[in-house]
């Protein structure tokens, strides 16, 4: 199987994956609240009905964004993936407002708890699902570097948070603290807001075609001088797009140089770049070196 075959296997799995987890709390989620009447657990049920929206969005996305470059896209779709990320950033800033105005409500008016042994099975279901998901993502990040199995990722470690300290509520109220899972849930809700805001940023950079980290374009600098009969190189400019990686940058070589033998020197040094970053599509230009 190709390189390319396998990074698409791998995030159809990953986007397939999210999808069936959300589902599964949501279902699982709504029997405990239901039973137990906890806020702790309706703010982590609010966060999983979200999380199977915007999980199916993500799918969707990724399905766009695997589609190859047309005559109207000639930088492919990657960027899809970017947007589904700033989705999920507004799905999740909206499932911590709900928490949040329901815990303020429970805080104004309690309730006594139901049934928490229900509610605790579930949130250990819940942990083991999302930790399972997680170690799934983390290897197809590794392989694919995919911008939204990252936000979606970084999305489903809140949740580890949000589902631990949601089964913490429960044990402290079934030994007697019932009043503090509403203030779990007000918790739970900030760092909700906070996750939200954390994919909006990496997800606008990506958007305004933010550069690569200063180190790896300073390594591709590196390589392009490392070919022989390279003089230098300049003007790196990089973008991220999806999975690839667009590098432009101008190679530096001997004024008196034939053209195809200079032209030979530039594929040289795009191959160069390539070997070392697969993901990394590069454009040379050929300039006269300086006296």
């Amino acid at each position: 199987m190709s390189e390319a075959a396998e990074h698409e296997r791998l995030l159809r799995l990953a986007t397939r994956a999210s999808l069936a987890v959300a589902c599964t709390l949501v279902l699982a989620k709504a029997i405990g609240w239901w039973l137990s009447g906890s806020v702790s657990l309706l703010a982590g049920l609010t966060d999983s009905l979200l999380d199977s929206v915007s999980s199916f969005l993500n799918l969707l996305a990724v399905h766009y964004a695997l589609r190859p470059a047309d005559d109207n896209h000639r930088y492919g779709h990657g960027k899809a993936e970017t947007l589904a990320g700033m989705a999920q950033a507004l799905f999740i800033g909206v499932s911590a407002v709900l928490i949040g105005i329901q815990a303020y409500h429970r805080l104004e008016a309690p309730e006594p708890l139901g049934n928490t042994s229900v509610g605790i099975g579930v949130m250990v279901l819940s942990l083991v699902l999302t930790a399972a998901l997680l170690m799934l993502q983390a290897r197809v990040i590794r392989i694919t570097g995919s911008t939204a199995i990252r936000v979606d990722s970084l999305h489903y470690r809140s949740d580890m948070l949000l589902n631990g300290s949601i089964l913490l509520a429960l044990v402290l109220a079934m030994f007697g603290w019932p009043q503090l899972d509403a203030y779990f849930g007000l918790g739970i809700a900030l760092y909700i807001l906070w996750s939200a805001l954390q994919i909006a940023r990496e997800s606008t950079a990506i958007l305004m075609d933010s550069s690569l980290p200063e180190d790896v374009s300073e390594e591709m600098l590196a390589l392009a001088c490392s070919v022989k009969g390279v003089v230098g190189a300049h003007d790196l400019r990089t973008r991220i797009s999806g999975q690839h990686w667009f590098v432009q940058l101008h190679l530096e070589l001997p004024g008196d140089l034939p053209l195809r033998d200079a032209h030979s020197l530039c594929e040289e040094a795009a191959a160069a770049i390539n070997e070392r970053f697969p993901r990394a599509e590069v454009l040379v230009h050929a300039d006269p070196a300086p006296h």
